[in-house]
């Protein structure tokens, strides 16, 4: 008897699916709080300390330069040796300088934080990446994804509101945006210990599955890498030598260069455009990342109803390219502009999902994990990049209309170069495989 004759394919898929993706959903919510909300403790901690647009920019940027230390070795690492036990590192190393930032006090203290941070955090989303060839066919990986990358706005939407309110704490001789790192970083300690005890490395290795259902998922997998093995067998060394490598690490990187840039500006511009408080720009960037959610949950279903990975992520670039620069159209009220930032945030984050299936559709495991760690090495550095640029335009005199440009002028760039990566055809996926495409869980309850 084979060893799929009595294993339900797509209810396999989805047990995995309900496993994996709301505990990994719910890390990379604690992750990208804990890394953006500097954004949001910003518009209060520029009053308290006396911190200049520069210094914030550079102290936003230099995250990257820390989270660039550990990319290829945490995708290797994860590959090679436990998912489990790196990712329960990364996060208690981060929760714990996460709370730490509360008390810095000048900007070498800031830059030394937000750089720990960093470090701390590095090599969490290659690894991530890495980790869902281990449980997911290709045929379901981008919606996979889609998964992790809508905790993005997911986070940063909850994330808006619960800051401003955790804002206005004063107490035990701390300020609020002191209480918001201390109460934003905790959680990931206690997260980080719970990973060692439910995370799963491998499908052999899950106590929650049949038999039955280890050995098919496992043959099926393995028959996936195999027949990516014949379509050329690569190196490691010979993936760094790829055309297609080097456009999808400058397409990530020019599109972060403005895509994180407008993460940790948004409150920011939006208060500059609005004329308001602090909490009512947090309310208002709130709406702009429920709109990236719904975007994120579209590319994914459609890329992978599809099959296509590029022209979902080359599209969603060029419109948010598109609905940044409308922004910038002189005599328009506020709430038409924040029409154009609401569209922005359906495409802003909807290119990842189809972007991330790129690599992993293409190269053998090895070689997928290091191109992936370049690949977002080049993203991270653009992070430190566009947010040092941004601070800078600002502390210069430049207003909103030019950053706004200058992000729109990123996505562009990064688009047209994603738009030149070549795509082979791969073997299809069986029958079966096709027919029941995987259940992404949703966030909203997991």
């Amino acid at each position: 008897m084979s060893p799929g004759a009595n294993v339900d394919p797509a209810a396999l898929r989805r047990k995995v699916a309900w496993r994996v993706l709301p505990f990994v959903f719910l890390i990379y919510i604690i992750a990208y709080l804990d890394r953006a909300n500097a954004g949001f403790a910003k518009l209060k901690m520029q009053s308290d300390l006396g911190f200049s647009e520069e210094v914030f920019g550079a102290g936003f940027g230099i995250f990257f330069i820390g989270y660039l230390l550990l990319e290829i070795p945490g995708a290797l690492l994860v590959e090679r040796w436990s998912a489990r036990k790196w990712f329960a590192r990364i996060l208690i190393s981060w929760g714990l300088v996460s709370a730490l930032t509360a008390f810095a006090r000048t900007p070498l203290q800031f830059y030394i934080a937000r750089f720990l941070l960093g470090v701390a955090e590095a090599g969490f989303f290659p690894g991530i990446i890495v980790y869902f060839t281990h449980w997911f066919l290709n045929v379901d990986r981008a919606r996979a994804l889609s998964g992790l990358v809508m905790a993005v706005p997911f986070s940063l939407a909850l994330g808006a509101p619960v800051s401003s309110q955790l804002l206005r704490i004063d107490g035990l001789g701390l300020k609020g945006w002191q209480w918001m790192f201390v109460l934003e970083g905790l959680p990931a300690v206690a997260i980080g210990a719970l990973t060692l005890f439910y995370l799963t490395d491998r499908p052999r290795d899950a106590k929650w599955l049949r038999p039955e259902e280890r050995d098919f998922l496992e043959i099926a997998l393995r028959q996936e890498a195999e027949a990516k093995e014949t379509t050329g067998k690569i190196s490691v060394w010979e993936a760094l030598k790829l055309r297609n490598v080097w456009l999808l690490a400058l397409g990530i990187f020019a599109t972060n260069t403005g895509g994180y840039a407008m993460t940790f500006w948004l409150p920011t511009t939006v208060k500059n455009l609005s004329g308001g408080s602090d909490e009512a720009a947090l309310l208002y960037s709130m709406l702009f990342y429920c709109a990236g959610l719904v975007g994120v949950y579209v590319a994914g279903y459609s890329s992978d109803r599809t099959g296509d990975r590029k022209w979902h992520c080359v599209g969603a670039q060029w419109l948010t390219a598109l609905f940044i620069a409308g922004s910038t159209l002189p005599s328009q009220s506020f709430p038409l502009v924040m029409g154009w930032l609401f569209c922005t945030g359906l495409v802003a984050y909807a290119w990842p999902p189809p972007f991330w299936a790129l690599p992993t559709t293409t190269l053998t495991a090895s070689a997928a994990a290091v191109s992936i760690g370049c690949v977002n090495m080049a993203g991270n550095f653009a992070g430190y990049l566009g947010n040092h640029a941004t601070g800078w335009l600002r502390g210069h005199g430049y207003g909103d209309r030019p950053c706004l440009l200058f992000l729109a002028g990123c996505f562009a760039l990064g688009g047209i170069l994603v738009s030149f990566v070549s795509v082979p055809s791969l073997p299809l996926p069986s029958s079966a495989a096709r027919a029941v495409p995987i259940t992404t869980p949703n966030p909203s309850v997991s």
